[in-house]
């Protein structure tokens, strides 16, 4: 039997940045994953398949709406080739996943391929085509989350789908109803909108990306209602029936009324649910809540305390970034250092474009919370840089604290938000003030200085370019 410092139950960002921490500091590692690639929902269903379809279909929509403008002319019929759009995709996953078996083997890792479940808790039976069993001293479970659905939803994968079908359809939808109005449902629904298909969102609070800052909720929903997206929210789902190719969506709104929508796809993206199934968990003596998340401390060490969990599978944001940082944590724990994640400093990106992305507290906790606060703002169409791309929808919101002027959030709907964020994510680290950022240099013209405009605004409401 091989006997290792570490075993590390699946290889999603979580699991193979822990494998790779692991095996840096000098621990004998083992990586267990069930599927035959690497890399977990991230990389093969999730994070990477969608952005390659989110940049193909942007390619598209530019050539159809925007070319003509540049000054480009193309001859003859704009089409779309969905079966390459995909195939280009997969290929892009592929490399990615054939990346990590290149880190593994660099790393002097051991791969197993099959499902990892406890016999107690140092020793994991892998069942694949063999069933092999490894004895470990410490164990790391990173087996991520699997998408949720409705009790009386019956996903059947080709008309009612989730995320994961969403990435592989053979057509374009004529409409597409997506249940659910967060991250998932609003990026896919755009990829199949920019491709042609007439996209209903239905979402059950009072807005769209409810867990972010309503100000950006309400930028993101004006804009996407601009490019024809049918925006329901306040809406409870009360049935999905499948007729033939025909998908009948009832809900009733916020005046109790039930309103019909008829489609040929329905995309079920009502979150996801942690995923333990097979596990055996118990056998190690490792707890799970009434949520079915794994229970951890500070140090995120589960009940048996030579077993950690981290990722999805426990509390907090399901995002392959902050997995990531937690397996570096608990590697460097278990090496006898002391690592610190401050979850508050964790940015959650929204890749629909124009992209939204935050960092720090919203408006409604810091009212919540009682903290006196200052807003600095500023639109994106106030930039020279934008209007040089035409991207000229949103805006940067710094909120700071009113007497010390220290940054407390950051909130962004525009053109490359998702890259702009980690300026307000090392600002906050290193607890800038407002009048900080306001005074550090940013090249003209990039979209980054609307973040130097807004801190101005917060610092003495003197943005110059507005």
């Amino acid at each position: 039997m091989n006997s290792y410092d570490v075993a590390i139950i699946g290889s999603g960002p979580g699991g193979y940045v822990a494998a790779i921490r692991c095996a840096q500091l000098g621990m004998k590692t083992a990586l267990i994953e069930k599927y035959s690639t690497l890399g977990g929902t991230c990389l093969n269903v999730g994070c990477i398949p969608s952005k390659a379809l989110l940049d193909s279909s942007h390619h598209y929509e530019d050539a159809i709406k925007h070319f003509e403008e540049h000054g480009i002319d193309i001859p003859g019929d704009i089409k779309v080739n969905l079966k390459q759009m995909i195939a280009r995709k997969q290929s892009v996953v592929d490399q990615t996943t054939g990346g990590i078996d290149f880190l593994m083997k660099k790393n002097k890792i051991d791969v197993y391929q099959g499902l990892g479940s406890f016999k107690d808790a140092t020793h994991i039976t892998i069942s694949g085509e063999e069933t092999t069993e490894i004895e470990a001293k410490n164990t790391i479970i990173a087996t991520g989350s699997k998408p949720s659905t409705l009790p009386f939803i019956e996903i059947d994968k080709e008309r009612i789908i989730t995320s994961t079908e969403a990435l592989k359809l053979k057509e374009i939808p004529k409409h597409m109803i997506v249940i659910g109005g967060g991250v998932i449902g609003l990026e896919l629904g755009q990829v199949y909108k920019r491709l042609g298909a007439e996209v209903s969102v239905i979402e059950f609070m009072d807005r769209i990306v409810p867990t972010m800052d309503a100000g950006v909720s309400k930028e993101l929903n004006k804009v996407l209602k601009k490019q024809k997206f049918k925006i329901n929210t306040s809406h409870k789902v009360q049935s999905v029936e499948r007729n033939g190719d025909e998908v009948i969506v009832k809900a009733e709104n916020k005046k109790g009324e039930v309103v019909t929508f008829t489609g040929d796809y329905c995309l079920v993206s009502v979150g996801r649910r942690p995923y333990t199934d097979g596990l055996n968990a118990e056998a190690a003596g490792v707890k799970l809540n009434e949520r079915g998340q794994v229970e951890v401390n500070e140090h995120l060490q589960t009940s048996a305390s030579n077993i950690y969990a981290i990722g999805d599978v426990i509390k907090g944001a399901m995002l392959a970034h902050k997995a990531e940082e937690e397996g570096v944590f608990v590697a460097e724990t278990l090496a006898g250092q002391k690592p610190h994640i401050d979850y508050n400093l964790i940015p959650g990106v929204v890749y629909t474009w124009p992209e939204v992305a935050a960092v720090g507290k919203t408006e409604e906790q810091l009212k919540e919370a009682g903290v006196a606060y200052k807003i600095g703002q500023f639109p994106m169409r106030a930039l020279g840089r934008s209007r040089a791309s035409m991207d000229l929808d949103g805006f940067v919101k710094v909120l700071a604290d009113k007497s010390t002027d220290e940054i407390l959030g950051v909130h962004m709907v525009g053109a490359r938000a998702a890259d702009m964020i980690a300026e307000a994510v090392v600002a906050m680290e290193y607890r800038a003030s407002a009048e900080d950022v306001s005074r550090m240099s940013h090249a003209h013209p990039t979209f980054t200085e609307a973040i130097k405009e807004a801190a101005l605004a917060a610092t003495e409401d003197r943005a110059l370019h507005i």
